[in-house]
């Protein structure tokens, strides 16, 4: 079984990370390590394949970007680590599924060292607290390998939530790390999410 590399990128622009995704699943053989890497983007509102207009509610001067992941509409910022999952499910005899339930419960154990209790919400994927989302996440599986991955909102401007229904939500609230009074920036809080992923993972 291959190890996973941890990749710290810093922030970088959406559509370019997108796209070195794509190429490095699309390049990737039975023997290329799985990667996880830790990043966060300029404002931007991402569009699944299945994503209906209508959950676009103002043009706010974000750009919309429509992706090849699955899910409705969410938002990306600055002071979100955004955590992408590039892993050979075949090779692991993992079940999409079985990978969105271990996604959810690195969350929700991160939250827990932070001494918060998460959520899952049934049939509305991503981790909660009190009913408000803390964490949103889509994946997109070719040939047997995923890429995307999963956001946490840690200390961003929450505003640009108000534009959107969240993952197709009306009213869905959002909340983050701050807010909960929590101190870490994104770089420290998306460390410590890569740890929880690489251990659910690798179990």
């Amino acid at each position: 079984m291959s190890g996973l590399l941890q990749r710290r990128l810093g922030e970088t622009d959406f559509s370019a990370t997108w796209r070195a995704m794509q190429r490095f699943t699309s390049e990737r053989s039975a023997a290329t390590p799985d990667e996880l890497w830790l990043t966060a983007h300029p404002p931007v509102f991402t569009q699944g394949q299945g994503g209906k207009p209508e959950h676009l509610l103002a043009d706010i001067g974000i750009p919309v970007v429509k992706i090849d992941r699955g899910g409705q509409v969410t938002y990306h910022g600055p002071g979100q680590a955004v955590a992408y999952l590039l892993v050979d499910l075949s090779r692991r005899g993992l079940k999409v599924r079985e990978l969105v339930n271990r996604i959810e419960q690195a969350v929700i154990d991160l939250l827990a060292e932070y001494g918060l209790r998460g959520e899952r919400l049934a049939g509305a994927p991503g981790v909660y607290v009190d009913g408000a989302k803390i964490a949103a996440l889509g994946l997109r599986v070719k040939g047997g390998c995923c890429y995307h991955g999963v956001a946490l909102n840690v200390d961003m401007d929450l505003g640009p939530y108000s534009a959107i229904n969240p993952c197709g939500y009306p009213g869905l609230r959002v909340t983050q790390l701050r807010t909960l009074g929590i101190a870490d920036d994104w770089q420290a809080a998306g460390g410590k999410l890569l740890a929880q992923l690489e251990r659910q993972i690798e179990r």
